[in-house]
């Protein structure tokens, strides 16, 4: 697979959409000649697609940048950001944020993926750390003995499930991905 004209994390456009390369590797069958196989993410919704190396070619690279950007409030379906150089307002849709708008702060710096001058997504740590506003009294758990739960309102006012012993208060980490507890916060 020498010489190959991918690399994992590069943007390249294939019938009019953008896509980065996740992964690709050789599989061999037979006497044929090896096929490159290449898992793909489609920049503006997350999807995965899968192509070979022959689909894609002539492989079109596509320029893009990260830009820090202040984010200012929403208006409906759209979130609007400030660009921290320029102070150009940028609106982004509810779609591209890919489920995580929840986690956004108002007057939070976030780095934002910019493609042919307009935004395209906002990189939201996996990670987050929140203040538990409201949980309920142990007794409101549910679960297996080992692995009870008690619902918690975050200062986002995010629900989730959270162990018995967080109180209300308490820092938490929650996964943004998954909208879950990942832990207490001990910073």
């Amino acid at each position: 697979m020498a010489n190959l004209p991918l690399q994992r994390g590069m943007w390249l456009r294939h019938q009019n959409h953008v896509y980065q390369v996740m992964d690709f590797n050789e599989r061999h069958t037979g006497k044929q000649r090896p096929t490159v196989h290449v898992a793909l993410r489609d920049i503006r919704d997350g999807r995965p697609v899968d192509r070979t190396l022959d689909d894609l070619l002539p492989i079109e690279e596509v320029e893009h940048e990260t830009r820090q950007m202040q984010y200012l409030y929403a208006r409906g379906d759209r979130f609007v950001f400030m660009d921290s150089e320029t102070f150009e307002e940028h609106e982004i849709e509810l779609g591209q944020l890919l489920g995580r708008q929840a986690f956004l702060n108002e007057g939070g710096q976030y780095r934002v993926v910019v493609l042919e001058g307009k935004p395209l997504s906002v990189e939201i740590d996996d990670i987050v750390t929140l203040r538990v506003d409201i949980t309920a009294p142990p007794e409101h758990g549910v679960g297996a003995a080992s692995n009870i739960t008690k619902e918690a309102v975050l200062e986002n006012k995010l629900e989730i499930r959270v162990p018995l012993f967080i109180k209300s208060g308490d820092v938490i980490r929650v996964d943004t991905r998954t909208k879950s507890y990942a832990g207490k916060d001990h910073g």
